[in-house]
C-alpha cells in the first residue's frame, strides 16, 4: 500500500488516480490521513492532475485546523492503493515462496503431540478403571457342607462330641446348625453343618481336625457340598 513518492510526477499521478474516485483519503471527511498525505507533497500538484490538485487546495484549506482534525495519524505507507511501494521505506521484503508457506502450514509434530495426548488419556483412564475395581470387595468363594460325624460306639457322649468338633475354630470357617441322626443299634451320628471360605479351608482339612479327636469319632464324611 502507499503512493510512492509523492515529491515525484510518478507519485502524484498515482495520488491523483486515488481521489478520482474519492474525495478524501479515508473516509467522507478531512482527517489524519489527509493531514499525513498533504505534508509529504512539496508543492501543489500540476493542474493536469486535477483531482490531486482540487484536493491539494481543499485541505490547504485547512491549514490551520489540521490538529482538529479527526482520526489518528499513520505512516504515509499506510495509505494509498494496494500494490504501490511506499517510498519513506527501506525495500519491501521479499514475498516468501510458495513452498515456504506450505512449509509454514505444515505442523511437522503435531501428530505426534496428538498421539502422546491420546496415549496419556488412555493410561489415565486405565489408572482411573483400576483404582475403581480396587476398591470393589473381591468376590470370596465360599462352600456349604455337611458333615456326617461318626463316634465309636451308642456310649460315645455324644454332647462332647459335638463339643469337640465345634471347638474348631479357623478362619474361614463357621459353624451352622447340627442335630443326631439315628443310624442303627442304638448308635447315633451328628450332623452337622458350616460354611467354609474355599482358599482358605478344605475337607481335607476339616477330616484331619475332627478325626484327631479319636476318644470320640470313628470317621467323618461329607454328606452334602454345595458352592454359595
Amino acid at each position: 500500500m502507499g503512493f510512492g513518492d509523492l515529491k515525484s510526477p510518478a507519485g502524484l499521478k498515482v495520488l491523483n488516480g486515488f481521489l478520482s474516485e474519492r474525495s478524501y483519503i479515508e473516509g467522507f471527511v478531512p482527517s489524519q490521513a489527509d493531514v499525513a498525505v498533504f505534508e509529504a507533497i512539496s508543492s501543489p500538484p500540476p493542474t493536469d492532475l486535477c483531482h490531486a490538485l482540487r484536493w491539494y487546495n481543499h485541505i490547504r484549506s485547512y491549514q490551520n485546523q489540521k490538529g482538529s482534525l479527526p482520526g489518528v495519524k499513520k505512516p504515509l505507507g499506510q495509505y494509498g492503493p494496494a500494490g504501490v511501494a511506499d517510498a519513506t521505506s527501506g525495500p519491501a521484503p521479499a514475498a516468501a515462496n510458495d513452498d515456504e508457506d506450505d512449509d509454514d502450514e505444515i505442523d511437522l509434530f503435531g501428530s505426534d503431540e496428538e498421539d502422546a495426548e491420546a496415549e496419556k488419556l488412555k493410561e489415565q483412564r486405565l489408572a482411573e478403571y483400576a483404582a475403581k475395581k480396587s476398591k470393589k470387595p473381591a468376590l470370596i468363594a465360599k462352600s456349604s457342607l455337611l458333615l456326617d460325624v461318626k463316634p465309636w460306639d451308642d456310649e460315645t457322649d455324644m454332647a462332647k462330641l459335638e463339643e469337640c468338633v465345634r471347638g474348631i475354630q479357623m478362619d474361614g470357617l463357621l459353624w451352622g446348625q447340627s442335630k443326631l441322626v439315628p443310624v442303627g443299634y442304638g448308635i447315633k451320628k451328628l450332623q452337622i453343618g458350616c460354611v467354609v471360605e474355599d482358599d482358605k479351608v478344605g475337607t481335607d482339612i476339616l477330616e484331619e481336625q475332627i478325626t484327631a479327636f479319636e476318644d470320640f469319632v470313628q470317621s467323618m464324611d461329607v454328606a452334602a457340598f454345595n458352592k454359595i
